[in-house]
Parts: structure tokens; sequence; C-alpha cells
């Protein structure tokens, strides 16, 4: 698979090489995510063959959600919500930004959909609660999937 170079991504070179969680955490801007991931118990799964689409929201886009939500969710009670969350931010296969259509709906690991919104190079998604969200690094390669850094944390539905 000769994905040209990385992309850089929170300071990090994010590389074909590595999968998804690894490239994850050498991204400063994505500390947030990936202890979301451990304490849902699904560092596993995203490092298992896949291929996924993960679309990863920012430090910055967990910082938007109400105060105190991030730290309420981190706790052993709130794994099965939490992990709700997170695999909606998972679709099954590889989709690159050029995949994705205006007006498509994905399914994600989760079982809701998303909607993606395009508009020139520009692809937002719109979540089950009908908020939005923006791709600001799209196309980050690893070996076992896909990441589309995102501005906004996708809530499903319940």
């Amino acid at each position: 698979m000769g994905m040209g170079k990385g992309v850089m991504v929170g300071g990090a070179m994010m590389t074909a090489d590595k999968d998804i969680v690894d490239n994850a955490m050498g991204s400063s801007d994505h500390t947030t995510l990936v202890a979301a991931v451990k304490a849902a118990g699904l560092v596993e799964t995203l490092k298992s063959a896949g291929p996924f689409t993960v679309f990863a929201p920012t430090n910055a886009a967990f910082d938007k959600l109400p105060a105190g939500t991030v730290n309420s969710l981190v706790t052993p009670e709130m794994k099965p919500t939490l992990t709700k969350i997170l695999t909606y931010h998972v679709v099954p296969g590889r989709l690159m930004a050029s995949d994705l259509k205006n007006g498509q709906t994905l399914t994600t690991v989760e079982g809701e959909t998303l909607t993606v919104m395009k508009s020139g190079n520009s692809v937002m998604l719109k979540d089950a609660k009908g908020g939005m969200s923006t791709v600001t690094i799209p196309n980050v390669a690893s070996s076992n999937g896909i990441t589309h850094v995102i501005d906004t944390v996708l809530m499903p539905a319940n």
C-alpha cells in the first residue's frame, strides 16, 4: 500500500505504517480522544485489522462540550455512554474525503447514522441530534484505516 508521505497532525507526523491508535497517540491535539478510547476499552478494537474510517475530534472539540462532560464520561459508570459516543465516530471501511458524497448517509459502528454535507473541498458531518462538525484535516492514512480530524464531537441520538 504505497500511501505516499505522512500528514502532520498535532505536531507529529502520522504515517501509514502505524495503526489508527498509535498515530492518534502521537498527536498533541488528540490526548482527550486517546484517554477516552482507553477509558472505553476500545484500544484493541481500533488496533485490529479493520479497516476503519475514524472521525477524530480534537481536544478543542471536547472542550466545546458542557463543563464537566469529559470528566464524567471517562468514569467507569459512564463507560457504556462513552463507548456509544466513540463508536459513533467510527465507520467500517476505508473512506477518503473524495469517497464522501454530499447527502450521503454513513452507518457507524455504533449503529446510528451520520450525514455527509459537502461543499467544494469542505466536508461536514451532521450527527443524529443535528449538530455539525467540520473535517479540518482529511485523509490521514493509517495501516488499518483513515482518520479525518474534526472540530466538534458528534453525538448519537440517545
